[in-house]
């Protein structure tokens, strides 16, 4: 029996499957098998190769056959050979040699407008899209619908609504009549920044010209109605969507029901739920609750997602490990630890064990609630079910240790995490640094802290802020100014916290010149001051006598962001009023506060 050689199709076909099962380099093997067959590569063959070589990570490669070895091998690159390599080089961060491609190739006329507006568009560079977008209009590319979309969402995406409203309206002068999914993307973009009126003149418009919105215009308008929690003009639109014969899908419904679940209506969302049963579109999943229930503890509103876990059991939906640990944590954030551990039994009940997140956030719980013994009994509890700590176990409980004063048995822990192998990381020598000082263990943090960055342990701005204040609060003034000066060398740069720590102790010393210099290098360095800090500043100098700086800074409140605390005020009464030690000095104070001078 005779068997028909490979053809140059058959050889497609096999290096399209490599790729589609990420095996680029087995798609490049029967490539340079085809090639020494001595059949002749197609244009197909070469996008294929092209899309090996960018699954492969060898974009490089793949701009380089793009540009020489397609022509060498006789093909002509089209639309889809520059979109492959310039999809590539947009995923791997390389935007910019995305752009100096598109570029070159718009010199060379080889692309139209739309495969460059859309690499760009991905990218948020509207800007660079439009200018190649015009360029390409004026060399006789007439731009079509789907060019005019490209680059409308591209304006949608980075909120450049006049240049999206401006591109729309011209598209009536060349001609272009606006489709639905044009509407839709405009529809999108304002309802995706809550802006639901403009959304809805869009809408109107669209209808005014005799289109009719699609399922997705309509799920666009529903799930932008739901957010803000509209929920009855959320469910005008859907009996209006039915009406005219659009189908919700999925993404309608689910905007409802989460809708409903997190504005309290759980009835509602079951019947949603129970409707989409009868028309067999799958209900919701176990995730889906879960996220929901999730968002409603972050919110403190327990009891509200204990209704929605709940609603799934009545749906005939089964909860995992994520929704009982997720209600658990919601129980512990609220300090309800008993309703936690009711939650517990349930899980257990259910047949699913706990695992080392259900510890963690129960243990966590107990130290919240100061109940620092039950802590540590869990904890205990967890070596006899075999669930081995992790470093944030011993973190949290480091942290509840030193929070409840017990230095001594937080040392202890710290030498049993050790002992066991536990890694040890930044978050723990953060903690047990910040305990330390917190309990006037400051000398032994700074011991600590030393042996730490010699061995170049990298801490955050964090917790340097923590030893600089502590350095100051136990007198070793030098080492605290040497740490704040060596911040830059730990490649860190001082936040506002920083300064703010620097000034009140420079000040407290009576360093009112260098604490001056320091807030003149604060905003220099786009740290804002907060109003805590000018009034402490500003209440400090008074009292030492330096009116006329107290009168710089108190030019500063703005009664915005910033505006005098009671206290402040108190002290200005006190001191510039009746019998002030100051009152003689009321004209150094800016004059909107020299109405003290009549107060007696």
């Amino acid at each position: 029996m005779r068997v028909a050689p490979p053809t140059i199709f058959t050889y497609g076909v096999l290096m399209n499957c490599c790729c589609h099962t990420r095996r680029p380099e087995l798609g490049l093997a029967f490539f340079g098998r085809l090639l020494r067959t001595g059949l002749k590569a197609d244009k197909t063959v070469a996008n294929t190769v092209l899309k090996c070589l960018c699954c492969a990570k060898r974009t490089d490669d793949a701009v380089k056959v793009l540009l020489h070895r397609m022509t060498e091998l006789g093909c002509v690159p089209d639309a889809f050979s520059y979109a492959i390599v310039l999809k590539s080089l947009c995923d791997d961060n390389r935007s910019q040699q995305a752009l100096d491609l598109l570029r070159m190739m718009a010199k060379e006329e080889v692309i139209n407008a739309l495969c460059k507006a859309r690499a760009m568009d991905n990218h948020g560079r509207s800007k660079e899209a439009a200018e190649i977008f015009d360029s390409m209009a004026a060399k006789g590319h007439r731009p079509n619908i789907v060019t005019y979309g490209i680059l409308l969402h591209g304006y949608a995406r980075e909120g450049c609504f006049a240049d999206m409203m401006s591109l729309f309206n011209s598209m009536e002068g060349d001609g272009i009549v606006a489709n639905c999914l044009v509407f839709t993307i405009l529809i999108d973009a304002y309802a995706k920044r809550g802006m639901m009126d403009e959304a809805m003149l869009i809408l109107t418009e669209m209808q005014g010209q005799g289109l009719s919105p699609d399922v997705f215009t309509y799920s666009t308008l529903i799930s932008a109605l739901c957010r803000k929690g509209r929920l009855a003009d959320a469910m005008d639109k859907l009996s209006e969507m039915i009406g005219t014969g659009v189908q919700p899908n999925t993404v309608v419904y689910h905007s409802l029901i989460q809708g409903f679940c997190t504005h309290g209506d759980l009835v509602k969302a079951k019947e949603l739920v129970y409707e989409m049963m009868t028309k067999g579109i799958p209900c919701p999943n176990t995730a889906f609750f879960s996220s929901i229930v999730h968002s409603l503890c972050n919110e403190g509103r327990v009891m509200d997602a204990h209704h929605i876990f709940d609603l799934v059991k009545d749906i005939g939906e089964r909860s995992d490990i994520i929704m009982f640990n997720t209600l658990i944590d919601g129980y512990c954030l609220v300090g309800e630890m008993g309703k936690a551990f009711s939650v517990l039994d349930v899980m257990i009940s259910a047949g699913i064990e706990p695992d080392i997140f259900t510890y963690n956030t129960l243990v966590n719980g107990y130290f919240k609630s100061r109940r620092i013994d039950d802590g540590l009994n869990l904890f205990r509890e967890m070596s006899h079910k075999e669930i081995k700590p992790t470093t944030v176990t011993y973190n949290i409980i480091l942290d509840g240790l030193f929070r409840a004063g017990r230095t001594v048995a937080a040392k202890k822990m710290l030498h049993e995490m050790i002992g066991c192998g536990t890694t040890v990381s930044l978050s723990t020598y953060t903690i047990i640094l910040r305990g330390l000082c917190r309990n006037n263990c400051t000398d032994e943090a700074i011991v600590m802290f030393q042996k730490l960055r010699t061995i170049n342990v990298k801490f955050n701005i964090t917790t340097l802020n923590t030893m600089i204040n502590s350095m100051y609060t136990v007198q070793r003034r030098e080492e605290a100014k040497d740490l704040f000066a060596a911040i830059s060398d730990s490649g860190l740069v001082p936040n506002a916290s920083t300064y703010g720590i620097m000034i009140r102790n420079l000040l407290k010393e009576g360093s009112v010149e260098e604490a001056d210099n320091m807030f003149s290098s604060m905003e220099k360095s786009g740290c804002a001051p907060c109003s805590r800090l000018l009034n402490d500043t500003i209440r400090t100098l008074l009292e030492k006598g330096e009116i006329v700086k107290a009168g710089n800074y108190m030019s500063k409140v703005d009664g915005k962001s910033i505006s005098l605390e009671a206290s402040t005020s108190s002290l200005l009464l006190s001191l510039f009023s009746g019998k002030g030690k100051y009152r003689e000095q009321i004209q150094l104070l800016p004059v909107k506060y020299q109405f003290f001078d009549g107060v007696s």
